[in-house]
Order: C-alpha cells, then structure tokens, then sequence
C-alpha cells in the first residue's frame, strides 16, 4: 500500500514525539512492504510565529488531501495570553472543522504491569480497558455567541452550549458500531437533569438505542461519570458524551494508565482523512529535555494504520511491540524509569523490526 501521512509536530514536546511516531511507521512499512511518505509541516505557536497564523490555508489543504494526520501538541508559555487574538488552540479547533472529523476516540487500557503506576488502587485499574468517544463538532467550543462585552462597569463574558440533533446521531450511531464490536454496553453521559441540550443528547440516544437493541444502553450524568471513573472503572465498556464532557473525562481516565503520556486518540469522519495524536499537551516543562514518553504518539499511530488505511494486523503489531517493551519493564520517566524518548521509541521499533 502507498499512504501519505502530514505530520504536524506542533509545540513543546510534539516534535519530539511525533518523530518516534514517523519512526514507528517507517518500521511497519518496511516490514509489511508498504510506501508511507511524510510531509512535515507547522501548526500551533510555532505556525504563529513563523506565518501569524495557527493554520495556514496552505497546510489545511494538505492535510485534506492527504490519508491521514499525525499531530503532536500545541501551545505553551509563550503564547498563552488569554487575551490574545492568536492562540495556537485555534489552529487545532481550525484542522478539525477543516477536516470534518467528528468523533474523538481515545482508548483508555491499563497495561498489566502498570497497575501500580496508577494513583488509583490496583483493585480497581485492573482490567481497565474503555473507549471514550467524544463528539468534536458542537458543545461551548464552537457555540456562538461567544465572547466578552463590557457594559455599566460590569464585564460579561459568554459561550453558548449549541447542538444539533444530526451532530448528535452520527456521533451517537458511530458509538454503537464500535459497541457493538467491543462488549456490547455503551453508557451515554450528559447532563440531562440541567441543560436542555443535554436533553435533546439523551431523546436521541435513546432512539438510536431502540434501532440497536443488541448493544445495552445506559445514561448517565456527568457527575456520576467522574466518579465511576475513579471507583469503578473497569464496569466501563464505550462511553460517549459530548465535547467539553469527553474533554475532561479523558484527562481524568488518563491516571488509570498510570500516565497521560500513555494515551493515544483518534479523530475521524465520514471517510475523510483521520487526525491522530496523544491526548497529553505540549509539556514545555520537559521539552527539549528528551525524556517525554513518546507512546501515546507511537499508540496513535496505530490506530491511523488502523481507521484510516485500514490495516488492522499492522496496528496490532505496533500495540503488541509496545506491550512487548513494557512487559519487559522498560519505562521512561513519567513511568519511573531511566530511559530516553528516543530509547523508549528504541524498544518498540526493534520488536517490529525483529518479529
């Protein structure tokens, strides 16, 4: 197969990653006999300092053109005015919109021999294995109006909570597909006792539950969301919720991996190319530092092999060497261990090379 992938480093600790995920692919490629180009390109602050923009017209274009994303972080102390015109958050907000993926995916599965990584208490992370997908189009984010005014002395500042009923069908139908692939439980969160979008969420998973009845369905509020999250994790099959929700949640599961460096997602559509990066930021703390834990990048690019080019024995090998290298007790700082971002990388791309 010949794929092309743009690689979007962005700020901090993305570069860094994203090059260990390259290296990843490489590696499949060539063990698989495939032909995977890459494209490097800017977004986020750096974009900003070099063309006054988060997103070029220029670099939208490729991604849309090409089959699918790799991007790293965005953001950092330097550009974090919040009163800024710019920031490199919209550059990402930009490429999803642009891209027309609606779906996060973001897997949240708890290695074995890092059940005692995880503040939360082995009991309770062992066995962990959940999918959360969470709507990306709607919600406060893109709502409109939004923004601050200020009137009589008194500043006001306002976000809008805006969802129509198709955002909330496609993403609801796509989270039934991929329940019923799974365990066939899926537990629908909002927070319907409050808001009236939340409401319009809950009438059209239940329809859409009605049309499936071979996958069990569940709501549940947000509130009792981040709970079972810390109690309870492992009774979690496929949660779906909407944006800001999901944007939480999945930080707060990411302790379950004992690391948020751990964790990969996915963005998707209807069939266009795939966005795919680790959950964590830019980390610009540890950046230029060499020990960022470049798993989360190398796990999503798994699963770009996997929804956007539909090679699924290949993602698995790249999952399987990564599990390999940890059950082997390599570990890089975030987990306590000594090794190096690109010593870590090291061990994932030798077991794919080997096997």
């Amino acid at each position: 197969m010949k794929a092309s992938f743009v690689v979007l480093p962005g700020d901090g600790i993305g570069p860094e990653v994203t090059a260990q995920a390259v290296r990843t692919l490489q590696a499949v490629a060539a063990r698989c006999g495939h032909e995977f180009r890459f494209s490097e390109r800017l977004m986020g602050g750096c974009a900003i300092d070099a063309h006054g923009t988060a997103l070029t017209d220029e670099v939208l274009a490729e991604c849309r053109a090409c089959d699918a994303v790799l991007l790293g972080a965005v953001g950092g102390p330097k550009w974090d005015d919040p009163r800024a015109k710019l920031r490199p958050e919209q550059g990402l907000l930009a490429l999803r919109k642009g891209l027309g993926v609606f779906a996060n995916l973001r897997p949240v599965k708890v290695h074995p021999s890092l059940v005692d990584a995880s503040p939360v208490k082995a009991d309770r992370v062992a066995g962990v294995d959940i999918l959360v997908i969470r709507e990306l189009t709607g919600g406060l984010y893109f709502g409109q109006p939004k923004g601050r005014e200020k009137k009589d002395g008194v500043e006001r500042a306002v976000d809008t909570l805006e969802y129509h009923d198709f955002e909330v069908r496609r993403v609801m139908e796509l989270a039934f597909r991929m329940a019923r692939a799974r365990r066939r439980k899926l537990t629908s969160v909002d927070k319907a006792n409050v808001l009236e979008s939340s409401r319009l969420w809950r009438e059209i998973a239940t329809a859409v539950g009605q049309a499936n009845p071979d996958v069990a369905l569940d709501h549940m509020l947000v509130d009792t969301a981040s709970m079972r999250l810390v109690t309870s994790p492992a009774t979690l099959d496929v949660v779906v919720t909407e944006n800001m929700f999901g944007d939480i949640l999945t930080d707060e599961a990411s302790v379950l991996a004992g690391s948020m460096g751990m964790l990969p997602s996915a963005s998707i559509g209807d069939g266009g190319p795939g966005l795919y990066e680790p959950i964590h930021g830019s980390a610009p703390d540890i950046a230029g530092k060499g020990i960022a834990n470049p798993l989360g990048a190398i796990l999503s690019a798994a699963m770009a092999l996997r929804h956007s080019l539909g090679l699924e024995a290949e993602a698995r090998i790249v999952e399987q060497a990564a599990s390999d290298a940890l059950s082997a007790g390599c570990r890089s700082a975030d987990l306590g261990g000594s090794l190096s971002t690109q010593a870590m990388a090291d061990e994932v791309v030798g077991r794919i090379v080997a096997a």
